[in-house]
């Protein structure tokens, strides 16, 4: 115990071991979510569902494990909400690349983020993008994952004269999918720890009771990972076409972890009187580390988690809370067939919840200057609209670009932005 003490550095955060291994359980539980819809997001690309399953706790243990004995921050990582929808919707379903080339292209981001790391480039980036892109590429993000989740549920239906319609709100799946969203509504409200996972959990026992869905057990070994592991595409995520890819799951990764990070370190008081994030560069390292490790086992890009917060909440400060996250994570593997009951409206109503969480960026963005609301509002409609990130965010980047040139505002653009919306520019020109 003295050298657990000692590593992580407890009796100077002022905390102890208990609350770290509390302080991560809480932190698990909050966001153990993850297990139960990225197995099923990402089914819809066609990937064994069991292998996923497997390789998602496995990538947020490693990324968990490298953050907590690396980077020594209480911060936990799994595979991120929004970049498992982009995946699947976009560049699977949307664009028409296999499954394969698509954990290729994550693969390759996690590279590239690793060389930003390395090499310091990440702060130069961040700092050149404006604020409101940043904020309304989070909202946008959410708009999309609400939009699938209400889609998923059979909430949002398809119709030929307008494209889509509500669906029929009084049978099965879409009833308990809104059920799921309240449930959960109100129990983050009352600040119940574990409040999505318990929405989950109660729809899915409500399915159960009704026949909707077969009880196949609690536990069992793990299935196998063989179906995802190593089947990454690299040669395929080479192809041009792919190059918006790879820079939107990089730049939503990035934004993603620095938001994170900066928002669990605040709350935790770790943030230095200079204003800089203790270990920022072996936190990035290992965030990106985990996105490559993930792709290679099969998943979708991972991230930080700002659900972490619950767990500095309760008194983590240190290290110690993420590798009990990690642990956790691996014990989870062991829980496969209640993953397997879960259906897909039951993970709809956390969707949805996510997505609300996300569009509260909204707030922080200045709708009086039309300069700032009109890429805002862009980058909002057309990421769920054109069913792609890269599209909001490159659209955005134009529209941001053109109006405040247009009205003067040359010294608000930077060369990084401008370098950025000629080439996406480009690309929806020529590509």
């Amino acid at each position: 115990m003295n050298a657990i003490e000692r590593y992580f550095g407890i009796n100077g955060s002022n905390t102890t071991i208990r609350t770290e291994v509390m302080a991560g359980i809480t932190t698990f539980l909050t966001m153990a979510y993850i297990i139960f819809v990225n197995p099923n997001v990402l089914a819809e690309a066609g990937m064994d569902k069991g292998a996923v399953f497997v390789a998602t706790c496995l990538a947020a243990a490693v990324g968990c494990f490298i953050m907590g004995i690396f980077a020594k921050l209480p911060v936990a990582l799994a595979p991120g909400m929004g970049l498992n929808a982009f995946f699947t919707y976009g560049v699977v379903l949307g664009m028409g690349y296999t499954w394969q080339t698509a954990l290729g292209a994550v693969f390759l981001s996690g590279c590239v983020f690793i060389l930003l790391s390395l090499f310091k480039i990440r702060e130069w980036i961040i700092d050149a993008i404006p604020g409101t892109l940043k904020k309304s590429i989070v909202a946008g993000i959410g708009a999309f994952l609400g939009f699938i989740a209400l889609q998923s549920a059979g909430i949002i239906v398809a119709r030929e004269s307008t494209l889509v319609m509500l669906g029929d709100m009084t049978s099965f799946g879409p009833a308990m999918a809104a059920l799921g969203f309240f449930i959960i509504a109100a129990l983050a409200h009352k600040r119940v720890p574990g409040a999505v996972i318990l929405g989950i959990l109660i729809i899915a026992i409500i399915s159960l009771i009704f026949g909707q869905t077969q009880f196949g057990g609690l536990m069992s070994m793990p299935p196998s990972i063989a179906p995802t592991i190593m089947q990454l595409d690299i040669a395929g995520a080479f192809n041009v076409g792919m190059i918006a890819v790879i820079f939107a799951f990089l730049f939503v990764d990035l934004f993603d972890t620095t938001g994170s990070l900066v928002g669990i370190t605040t709350k935790a008081g770790l943030i230095g009187k200079d204003g800089r994030i203790p270990n920022m560069g072996r936190a990035l390292l290992a965030d990106s580390t985990a996105t490559v490790a993930g792709a290679m086992l099969g998943t979708s890009s991972t991230t930080s988690y700002i659900e972490s917060v619950s767990g500095v909440a309760s008194g983590g400060r240190t290290g110690l809370m993420a590798v009990t996250v990690g642990i956790m994570f691996l014990l989870s593997l062991f829980f496969a067939p209640l993953a397997g009951m879960i259906p897909a409206y039951a993970t709809a109503g956390a969707i949805f919840y996510v997505a609300v969480l996300m569009m509260f960026s909204l707030k922080e963005i200045d709708w009086e200057d039309i300069t700032e609301a009109a890429p805002a509002a862009v980058v909002l409609l057309f990421t769920p609209l054109t069913y792609s990130i890269a599209d909001g965010i490159a659209l955005g980047f134009i529209t941001y670009t053109v109006v405040k040139a247009a009205t003067g505002k040359f010294n608000e653009i930077s060369i990084a932005v401008w370098v950025l919306s000629a080439v996406l520019l480009a690309k929806i020109i020529f590509l």
